[in-house]
């Protein structure tokens, strides 16, 4: 099983080797926004349902949250939850989506990518589940998280990125999370209303990288794939590769000027794509009202899904 993993995301191609510094690091969005790291409790999270994944190997730092830029944030989960974020009943499409926030692989942006994006698309009649995954961990302390982002920051230009293998490693326990959580929407999709035909996963950032490495992956198949301000790295398209849109702002600083190799690829296996370039917005726009364009690409994406008859219960 590990195996099919690991060749899955190797799918995603040498130029993730050069992305691999970048995407390991939480970018701030690009709001006039209060930045400060303030600690908080652990919200209730009655709904939250632990995967079947296990605690996190060699984890010894506790779970914690912090706010910063109006939102909340996870750190250092060693435990990975899916929360159900269900329409109602009479609105219900039948079509569902794994929520995959971003955060670097070290935080989580549970609120902006992650609860505020399921409660739109329940809106719209969507089944939506956010994917608490695994995270690396981080100094328990706050204070000493923050020193030591600084100095990833600063001195990330100058390490060389991890060899591929590595990186593979790396995404191991979130690529098990997320494939759980594929298998447990299938499991539940009768009580839950859902086709387990359109089960879908869109991903923000790093979020973004789980999305494409598990829809590269031959055991969770999703019927359609979403990545925000992810990076754009040619890979190998299978053959029954799912339609995939693309949200990214031209003037993201990690991911606006390294080409558009995913699109190419998908375009040339003839698959399903569309993709928006939106001239501003920065990274980690997620649900933020913005004044610029690229506040419109949850509307873009629900009538994209409209578009690929998603929407459409199928008999």
């Amino acid at each position: 099983m590990h195996t099919k993993r690991f060749s899955a995301l190797r799918r995603l191609g040498p130029a993730c080797k050069k992305l691999w510094i970048a995407c390991a690091i939480f970018a701030p969005p690009a709001l006039a926004l209060d930045d400060t790291m303030t600690p908080i409790e652990i919200p209730p999270q009655p709904d939250a349902i632990v995967l079947d994944t296990g605690p996190l190997p060699g984890a010894t730092t506790p779970e914690s949250w912090h706010s910063q830029y109006g939102s909340m944030f996870a750190r250092n989960v060693t435990v990975a939850t899916l929360t159900p974020f269900l329409p109602d009943e009479g609105k219900a499409t039948g079509a569902a989506a794994i929520v995959a926030p971003g955060g670097g692989f070290l935080t989580l942006s549970m609120e902006n990518e992650g609860w505020d994006v399921a409660r739109a698309l329940a809106k719209e009649g969507i089944a939506a589940f956010v994917l608490k995954y695994r995270l690396r961990q981080t100094p328990a302390d706050l204070q000493e998280f923050q020193r030591a982002m600084a100095e990833m920051f600063s001195g990330a230009a100058r390490r060389p990125p991890p060899e591929p293998d590595q990186a593979i490693a790396g995404l191991a326990p979130q690529i098990a999370d997320a494939v759980a959580a594929f298998k447990l929407v299938r499991e539940r999709a009768a009580e839950w209303n859902v086709d387990p035909d359109r089960i879908g996963m869109i991903g923000f950032s790093a979020g973004a990288m789980l999305t494409m490495a598990t829809t590269l992956s031959t055991e969770a198949k999703p019927a359609f794939a979403g990545d925000i301000y992810g990076p754009l790295a040619p890979v190998t398209v299978p053959d029954d590769a799912p339609p995939l849109f693309v949200a990214l702002a031209a003037d993201d600083p990690l991911f606006g000027n390294t080409g558009f190799g995913l699109i190419e690829s998908w375009k040339a296996a003839g698959r399903p794509i569309e993709f928006h370039l939106y001239g501003q917005g920065g990274h980690g726009f997620g649900m933020y009202p913005k004044e610029t364009t690229s506040t419109n690409w949850f509307d873009a994406f629900v009538a994209w899904l409209r578009m690929e008859n998603i929407l459409e219960p199928r008999h």
